[in-house]
């Protein structure tokens, strides 16, 4: 290879190796969320008290909550730590929180051996991993932000939190695994621990991946420059972007875990597929939102990714209740039913790290990601299946399509609060490093 061969590839290879970084924090982060939930039913009643099976779950699903409700102070804190420290210093501290955390939950005493100290220190352990999480989050934004190709930046957008996507894929399959080898009753018995652990893991394999990289050159710019704003007038100055953020992402984080969370029990318990078809289902389901949100993403280099994201948030509003409605009466099955309406939620996820990024400046650009989106998710995506589970228990199932569709309104109408001159001036910004 000639020299000039090899310095025009190194570029390509460095963008490759950054984005496999920012991708590999999403496949974890998604995979430990998405595991919580599916095997939470499996673990409740060793773990959590309650007099009831349906009393330990919710109590299993508030610990669930409980980790989306620190995002918003973890989105403070490490968000601003991406901001003066570095994304990848941020990036590494995650996942490292990750896979202890992981481990800590796979070897939690239950409620037999040791009283409510095991729910305990689930919750406790939630609540850190939901600190870190949202520093993942952000500084994943950013980072992709600040190191994508201009011409696929979001196609870079696109697969990097489409991670979590194949973390979801992978904790799916992980459920399959175990209940084939241990069926039901074993992973009640405890065979559940073995997803916590592999977990564990995981985290440390992606640990390895990031500490390959380097920081951004336009923060590394940025922090040379000695400019030190202070954060609240600047976040003042984009309060109209923040709220857009957090309102657009309040329909996504819902329909995202209405449609590869929740959705495999939310049938199951209408009667209309069993839970293990369900969960092997919804693997496609996940692989076909993955496709899609790349296809999406590449359009969104030559379109607009504005233009793309409202018609997936309409389609979203209009569908929602009519799928879900077919689906309770058995009009349709699951994987018609999962497929359709997980396509509408990717435009949407597609795009909205890049577009969250371009919208703010460099010195603010973690924590005012980090921020609007973490208070939507912990308000709305956290607490999407205790809600769920609460209107199913409650005998009126109906009611989740219609709760998921209210949400996608509500970001489709914050969708015309961000203005395509937002976005140019977000490219300016970093072309003038």
């Amino acid at each position: 290879m000639s020299t000039t061969t090899a310095a025009a590839d190194t570029p390509v290879r460095s963008a490759r190796r950054e984005l496999a970084a920012a991708t590999v924090g999403g496949v974890v982060e998604l995979f430990d969320w998405t595991l919580y939930g599916v095997l939470a039913p499996y673990f409740a009643a060793q773990i959590f008290p309650g007099g009831d099976p349906l009393t330990k779950l919710l109590a299993a699903y508030l610990g669930f909550a409980v980790g989306f409700l620190a995002r918003p102070l973890g989105s403070a804190v490490m968000g601003r730590l991406a901001d003066t420290h570095g994304r990848r210093f941020v990036m590494t501290l995650s996942v490292m929180t990750i896979a202890i955390g992981s481990l800590l939950i796979g070897i939690a005493p239950t409620y037999a051996t040791a009283g409510a100290t095991g729910a305990v220190l689930i919750v406790i352990v939630r609540f850190a991993m939901g600190l870190s999480v949202s520093g993942e989050l952000a500084s994943s934004a950013a980072f992709v932000t600040e190191t994508a190709p201009r011409a696929r930046r979001f196609l870079y957008s696109a697969v990097s939190y489409g991670g979590g996507m194949l973390g979801q894929l992978l904790s799916f399959a992980v459920l399959a695994v175990l209940l084939a080898g241990f069926g039901k009753e074993g992973l009640e018995n405890g065979a559940w621990r073995y997803g916590f652990l592999f977990g564990a893991v995981l985290g440390l394999a992606a640990l390895w991946i990031r500490r390959s990289v380097d920081e951004p050159e336009e923060f590394v710019r940025t922090r040379a420059s000695g400019a030190r704003p202070k954060v609240l007038p600047l976040l003042r100055a984009n309060l109209r972007k923040l709220l857009a953020v957090f309102f657009m992402t309040v329909g996504s984080t819902m329909s995202l875990y209405f449609g590869t969370l929740y959705l495999p029990q939310f049938a199951a318990k209408a009667g209309v597929v069993s839970a293990a078809a369900a969960s092997s289902l919804i693997m496609v389901a996940i692989a076909v939102q993955f496709v899609a949100m790349v296809v999406f993403g590449k359009l969104s280099d030559r379109l607009s990714p504005l233009t793309l994201t409202r018609v997936g948030l309409g389609y979203l509003a209009v569908a929602t209740v009519p799928l879900m409605s077919l689906l309770l009466s058995g009009a349709l099955p699951f994987l018609l039913v999962a497929c359709l309406y997980v396509i509408g939620v990717a435009p949407a996820l597609a795009v909205l790290n890049v577009v969250g990024g371009l919208l703010f400046p460099v010195h603010i650009r973690a924590i005012a990601i980090g921020l609007s989106t973490s208070l939507a998710v912990a308000a709305f995506g956290g607490t999407f299946p205790l809600v769920a589970e609460a209107m199913t228990g409650s005998g009126h199932p109906d009611w989740v399509g219609w709760y998921a569709a209210a949400g996608a309104v509500i970001s489709l109408v914050a969708s015309l609060f961000i203005r395509r001159q937002d976005l140019r001036h977000g490219e300016s910004r970093s072309l003038a490093g």
